[in-house]
């Protein structure tokens, strides 16, 4: 028998068994909840361990930031009750009047945000396209950005950013990358092996991929006073991932791995389905040769590519709002990177202000049978637009 001792487990393995999680008293291979809200001191009166009460965290909470930090191969992980928190988290440790770049067109909740801080003078904003390395560059200064935020593919239109060459850009001018790649999780994109200082998701999305918890969740390479002083935002405003949720999110992260690959797969039929459809404009999908992002995408996905797309529909902006009305399978609901298959007609959701195509239909494929979900699309189509 060859010798394992030495042999490391691929990181499929690691994730699948929680970090190969044994209770020590009883066995369990399933960790339990710590819901304590505080903690005893030692008879030293020294604490036990890292945290003490419910905003510095719980070893229930620390155990998913562990499973993350692995993921992204990163030093350390820091778990908050939503993604928000987690964005607001960063943008609140820059000090007054820090210049940050961000995209055009983002998520819209963090777009808002940014916007928020900008009005109230406690940053300056320089913004540049989704994808277009050289308005990036032409928006960072030198000695002043502090930060670049670089979210890819970019939410709703999936156009790619290369974030190697975003951090490059960031690097030159003294800032710090922050990469969103909510839409690419970390069994595909590892933003920290790829230059990015910290990266970000949203893990109530496929980390999660059960629609039944609000997360976020931020990862780094190296420690700093930077992560110390986005520590302390979060402790004092006491938006720590909860152990409840905490417990979910590792519940989730052991079928990572499959739940995305069947996620990305599904998209490619759909979309390859759908491209060049009589009542479709066009489909925005990466995995797709046609799409400009395609061989960067490629690069940083491994192939896979995601599990989001965008249609634009022909007709009205009420024939778009149709079809998601008409699916009989597809849930009209917000969020994505679950199980289930969602649709939204996204300005909708974003609102007015938002810069979104009006007929654009955002699609967060799950792990259903991908010809029940082409039928489901084909009928509600024929239906909106016939």
């Amino acid at each position: 028998m060859s010798d394992q001792s030495n042999r490391k487990q691929s990181i499929v393995t690691r994730v699948a068994q929680a970090l190969h999680f044994v209770e020590a008293e009883t066995g369990a291979v399933v960790p339990a909840i710590q819901p304590a809200a505080t903690y005893a001191r030692d008879e030293n009166y020294e604490v036990r361990k890292p945290y003490w009460y419910r905003r510095d965290g719980s070893q229930t909470t620390a155990h998913a930031e562990a499973i993350i930090a692995e993921l992204e191969n990163g030093a350390e992980s820091l778990l908050f009750s939503s993604g928000m928190s987690a964005c607001t988290a960063v943008i609140e440790h820059l000090p007054t009047g820090a210049h940050v770049v961000v995209p055009k067109v983002m998520y819209h909740g963090v777009l808002q945000q940014i916007q928020n801080y900008e009005k109230n003078k406690r940053i300056t904003v320089s913004h540049y396209t989704a994808g277009n390395l050289g308005e990036l560059a032409s928006a960072v200064r030198a000695g002043e950005t502090q930060l670049v935020w670089v979210e890819t593919p970019n939410n709703p239109n999936w156009e790619v950013t290369d974030i190697a060459a975003a951090a490059e850009i960031a690097h030159e001018v003294g800032a710090k990358l922050i990469a969103d790649c909510t839409a690419t999780p970390p069994s595909m994109t590892r933003a920290l092996e790829l230059g990015a200082d910290i990266s970000f998701h949203s893990a109530t999305k496929y980390l999660n991929g059960h629609s039944d918890i609000t997360a976020g969740v931020l990862s780094v390479k190296e420690t700093g006073q930077f992560w110390d002083d986005i520590a302390m935002v979060r402790k004092l405003q006491g938006t720590v991932l909860h152990s409840q949720d905490a417990w979910l999110l590792i519940r989730g992260m052991r079928t990572l791995f499959l739940r995305v690959e069947r996620s990305c797969k599904n998209a490619m039929a759909i979309a390859m389905h759908f491209e060049g459809h009589p009542h479709i404009e066009a489909v925005l999908y990466p995995g797709l040769a046609s799409d400009p992002g395609h061989e960067v995408a490629k690069r940083q996905t491994g192939g896979q590519f995601g599990g989001m797309m965008s249609i634009i529909i022909k007709g009205t902006e009420q024939t778009a709002i149709d079809v998601t009305r008409f699916c009989e399978l597809f849930y009209p609901a917000t969020s994505l990177g679950g199980v289930e298959s969602l649709v939204e007609h996204r300005k909708t959701v974003s609102g007015e202000g938002f810069p979104v195509h009006p007929r654009l239909l955002r699609l967060s494929i799950g792990i259903e049978e991908a010809d029940d979900l082409i039928y489901d699309l084909e009928q509600a189509l024929a239906r909106a637009c016939g």
